[in-house]
């Protein structure tokens, strides 16, 4: 950029129609989609419906599209009798924007009485079988009063980076319980058998009642598009050298 120009900074508004749940429960555009899968699949399975989405400025943009509709890429899902909110985020968020998002989202859900944040992520770590399972890392108000009991052990050590840091870093020293739930992830998307393990988590921690029967089947169907959708990433990821990862 030319000399004095101060550096192009990213903006995010969320716009709603409803109030949101006390509990956010989030999956995004990152290596093998299982979080963006699985909350797809809780938001479909669960009968939400969209009650806000998020606009991007200063981001290569995408518009999503199904039967010639198009929808926001960024969205928000929810019903009445549901004490959870489900936000849905397509769009690949660069490392240099992922401050931005993530501060975004904190002041929304500080405006809005949203108590606690639980993100569905993938790790492309290597791994074996016996690694097939979800983790945690998470704030400590979280931990006391989500995963006391659960079967969600936590993540021995890493970083974390990208928008779930800084959910997370904002977290520690406020009354917002962030958790990240996070299992390995293969290469190809989605992957379903990560995606079944975050959801699995978040039901027994939730109770959430969710059938996963039709998983595979609802990953065949959306499999072209999220093919396509991990093509852009993967390309996007390259380009700004920024892929969301976590090192353990």
């Amino acid at each position: 950029m030319p000399d004095g120009e101060p550096p192009v900074r990213a903006s995010f508004e969320i716009t709603t129609e409803r109030e949101p749940s006390a509990t956010l429960l989030a999956g995004f555009s990152e290596f093998g989609l299982a979080g963006l899968t699985a909350v797809d699949y809780l938001a479909d399975h669960l009968g939400l419906e969209e009650t806000g989405h998020v606009t991007a400025d200063q981001l290569p943009a995408i518009t999503p599209f199904e039967n010639g509709r198009p929808r926001h890429h960024t969205r928000l899902f929810s019903r009445p009798d549901l004490d959870v909110t489900i936000l849905l985020g397509e769009l690949f968020v660069p490392a240099w924007a992922a401050d931005s998002f993530g501060r975004s989202i904190i002041d929304w859900t500080e405006e809005n009485g949203v108590e606690e944040i639980a993100v569905l992520s993938g790790i492309p770590v290597p791994h074996g079988p016996e690694e097939h399972r979800v983790f945690h890392i998470a704030t400590e108000d979280y931990r006391d009063s989500r995963l006391a009991d659960a079967d969600v052990p936590g993540m021995g050590h890493g970083f974390l980076d990208g928008v779930n840091a800084t959910l997370v870093g904002q977290g520690i020293d406020s009354p917002l319980g962030v958790g990240i739930y996070v299992t390995p992830v293969h290469a190809q998307a989605p992957d379903v058998e990560a995606a079944l393990r975050l959801i699995a988590a978040v039901d027994e921690v939730y109770d959430l009642d969710v059938d996963t029967g039709p998983l595979e089947a609802f990953a065949e169907e959306v499999s072209g598009y999220y093919e396509e959708l991990s093509s852009r990433l993967q390309a996007a990821s390259e380009e700004e050298h920024a892929t969301d990862r976590m090192f353990v």
